[in-house]
Protein backbone atom coordinates (compact mmCIF):
# COMPACT_ATOMS: atom_id res chain seq x y z
CA UNK A 1 0.00 0.00 0.00
CA UNK A 2 1.20 3.38 -1.17
CA UNK A 3 1.88 6.01 1.80
CA UNK A 4 -1.19 8.03 2.52
CA UNK A 5 -3.71 5.21 0.49
CA UNK A 6 -6.91 4.73 2.52
CA UNK A 7 -8.54 1.54 2.14
CA UNK A 8 -11.49 0.91 3.27
CA UNK A 9 -12.72 -2.58 4.64
CA UNK A 10 -14.88 -4.71 2.68
CA UNK A 11 -17.24 -7.68 4.08
CA UNK A 12 -17.58 -10.45 1.92
CA UNK A 13 -21.50 -10.00 2.01
CA UNK A 14 -21.06 -7.02 0.21
CA UNK A 15 -20.14 -8.41 -2.67
CA UNK A 16 -21.97 -8.82 -5.98
CA UNK A 17 -22.41 -11.29 -8.83
CA UNK A 18 -19.16 -11.97 -9.75
CA UNK A 19 -16.78 -10.13 -7.21
CA UNK A 20 -14.13 -11.77 -5.10
CA UNK A 21 -11.94 -10.00 -2.35
CA UNK A 22 -8.66 -10.97 -2.42
CA UNK A 23 -5.42 -11.25 -0.18
CA UNK A 24 -4.69 -8.07 -0.38
CA UNK A 25 -8.24 -6.84 0.30
CA UNK A 26 -8.78 -5.98 -3.16
CA UNK A 27 -11.82 -6.54 -4.82
CA UNK A 28 -11.44 -8.73 -8.32
CA UNK A 29 -14.62 -8.26 -10.20
CA UNK A 30 -15.30 -10.60 -13.67
CA UNK A 31 -17.23 -8.90 -16.22
CA UNK A 32 -18.87 -10.95 -18.90
CA UNK A 33 -17.23 -9.63 -22.53
CA UNK A 34 -20.31 -9.22 -25.34
CA UNK A 35 -18.93 -7.47 -28.37
CA UNK A 36 -21.08 -5.71 -30.37
CA UNK A 37 -22.47 -7.50 -33.02
CA UNK A 38 -21.16 -6.76 -36.54
CA UNK A 39 -23.76 -4.44 -38.30
CA UNK A 40 -24.44 -5.06 -42.22
CA UNK A 41 -27.41 -5.01 -44.22
CA UNK A 42 -26.51 -8.50 -45.85
CA UNK A 43 -27.45 -11.81 -44.20
CA UNK A 44 -24.87 -14.03 -43.74
CA UNK A 45 -26.28 -16.45 -46.26
CA UNK A 46 -26.25 -13.39 -48.53
CA UNK A 47 -22.72 -13.06 -48.01
CA UNK A 48 -21.92 -16.59 -48.59
CA UNK A 49 -24.22 -16.64 -51.75
CA UNK A 50 -21.64 -13.63 -53.00
CA UNK A 51 -19.10 -15.22 -51.50
CA UNK A 52 -19.16 -18.12 -53.77
CA UNK A 53 -20.40 -16.36 -56.46
CA UNK A 54 -16.85 -13.97 -56.56
CA UNK A 55 -14.83 -17.49 -55.87
CA UNK A 56 -16.69 -19.27 -58.66
CA UNK A 57 -16.09 -16.78 -61.59
CA UNK A 58 -12.61 -16.34 -60.18
CA UNK A 59 -11.69 -20.29 -60.71
CA UNK A 60 -13.65 -20.29 -63.51
CA UNK A 61 -12.14 -17.56 -65.23
CA UNK A 62 -8.58 -17.08 -63.95
CA UNK A 63 -9.04 -13.93 -63.20
CA UNK A 64 -8.98 -12.14 -59.70
CA UNK A 65 -12.83 -10.95 -58.89
CA UNK A 66 -13.69 -8.40 -56.21
CA UNK A 67 -16.18 -6.39 -55.03
CA UNK A 68 -16.31 -2.67 -53.18
CA UNK A 69 -19.32 -1.89 -51.69
CA UNK A 70 -19.62 1.89 -50.41
CA UNK A 71 -18.76 5.52 -51.62
CA UNK A 72 -17.10 6.58 -54.23
CA UNK A 73 -16.76 10.14 -53.67
CA UNK A 74 -17.55 12.52 -56.34
CA UNK A 75 -14.71 11.35 -59.01
CA UNK A 76 -16.36 7.74 -58.86
CA UNK A 77 -14.17 6.43 -61.91
CA UNK A 78 -10.47 7.66 -60.34
CA UNK A 79 -11.64 6.04 -56.62
CA UNK A 80 -12.42 2.55 -58.54
CA UNK A 81 -9.32 2.40 -60.38
CA UNK A 82 -7.64 3.49 -56.73
CA UNK A 83 -8.95 0.68 -55.49
CA UNK A 84 -8.01 -1.42 -58.07
CA UNK A 85 -4.61 -0.84 -58.12
CA UNK A 86 -4.54 -2.36 -54.36
CA UNK A 87 -5.33 -5.89 -55.49
CA UNK A 88 -2.84 -8.27 -55.49
CA UNK A 89 -2.56 -8.49 -59.31
CA UNK A 90 -4.03 -5.61 -61.01
CA UNK A 91 -3.39 -6.52 -64.06
CA UNK A 92 -5.46 -9.79 -63.71
CA UNK A 93 -8.14 -8.35 -61.65
CA UNK A 94 -11.27 -6.96 -62.33
CA UNK A 95 -13.20 -4.86 -59.72
CA UNK A 96 -16.87 -4.16 -59.43
CA UNK A 97 -17.40 -0.88 -57.35
CA UNK A 98 -20.95 -0.08 -56.04
CA UNK A 99 -21.95 3.11 -54.17
CA UNK A 100 -25.82 2.28 -53.78
CA UNK A 101 -26.33 5.61 -51.83
CA UNK A 102 -24.31 7.47 -55.25
CA UNK A 103 -26.67 5.15 -57.39
CA UNK A 104 -23.09 4.34 -59.21
CA UNK A 105 -21.61 1.18 -60.52
CA UNK A 106 -17.77 1.26 -62.10
CA UNK A 107 -16.09 -1.75 -63.02
CA UNK A 108 -12.43 -1.61 -63.44
CA UNK A 109 -10.45 -4.72 -65.27
CA UNK A 110 -6.60 -4.80 -65.83
CA UNK A 111 -5.22 -4.72 -68.69
CA UNK A 112 -4.42 -8.98 -68.68
CA UNK A 113 -8.38 -9.02 -67.80
CA UNK A 114 -9.86 -6.35 -70.39
CA UNK A 115 -8.58 -8.73 -72.94
CA UNK A 116 -11.11 -11.03 -71.79
CA UNK A 117 -13.98 -8.47 -70.76
CA UNK A 118 -14.00 -5.81 -72.99
CA UNK A 119 -16.45 -2.86 -72.19
CA UNK A 120 -19.48 -4.12 -73.92
CA UNK A 121 -19.14 -7.01 -72.12
CA UNK A 122 -19.19 -4.80 -68.76
CA UNK A 123 -21.97 -2.72 -70.08
CA UNK A 124 -24.44 -5.60 -70.15
CA UNK A 125 -23.06 -7.03 -66.46
CA UNK A 126 -24.30 -2.91 -65.05
CA UNK A 127 -27.35 -2.91 -67.18
CA UNK A 128 -28.32 -6.24 -65.22
CA UNK A 129 -27.69 -5.33 -61.85
CA UNK A 130 -29.06 -2.03 -62.78
CA UNK A 131 -32.40 -4.16 -63.67
CA UNK A 132 -32.00 -5.54 -60.39
CA UNK A 133 -32.10 -2.44 -58.15
CA UNK A 134 -34.95 -1.43 -59.43
CA UNK A 135 -36.86 -4.38 -58.09
CA UNK A 136 -36.73 -1.77 -54.44
CA UNK A 137 -35.11 -3.81 -52.58
CA UNK A 138 -31.74 -2.70 -52.42
CA UNK A 139 -30.01 -5.66 -50.56
CA UNK A 140 -31.60 -8.26 -52.73
CA UNK A 141 -30.91 -6.41 -55.82
CA UNK A 142 -26.92 -5.92 -54.92
CA UNK A 143 -27.05 -9.79 -54.03
CA UNK A 144 -28.66 -11.06 -57.03
CA UNK A 145 -27.44 -8.51 -59.30
CA UNK A 146 -24.00 -8.65 -58.55
CA UNK A 147 -24.16 -12.76 -58.89
CA UNK A 148 -26.15 -12.09 -62.10
CA UNK A 149 -23.48 -9.96 -62.98
CA UNK A 150 -20.75 -12.12 -62.19
CA UNK A 151 -22.18 -15.06 -64.09
CA UNK A 152 -22.23 -12.96 -66.88
CA UNK A 153 -18.70 -11.53 -66.88
CA UNK A 154 -17.58 -14.92 -66.27
CA UNK A 155 -19.18 -16.45 -69.01
CA UNK A 156 -17.58 -12.90 -71.51
CA UNK A 157 -14.17 -13.72 -70.42
CA UNK A 158 -14.58 -18.05 -70.93
CA UNK A 159 -12.25 -20.18 -68.61
CA UNK A 160 -9.04 -20.20 -67.69
CA UNK A 161 -6.01 -19.98 -70.41
CA UNK A 162 -4.56 -23.24 -69.76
Amino acid sequence: MATGELTKRVDESELGYGEGLTSSGRVSAAKMYEPAAPTSPFSTRQLARLDEALTFASRETGLDFSLYLGELGDDSRSAAEKLHATTADPANSVLIAVSPSERLIEIVTGTTAHVRLPDRGCKLAVASMVASFKEGDLVRGLVNGLVNALRMLSDQAGPAPR
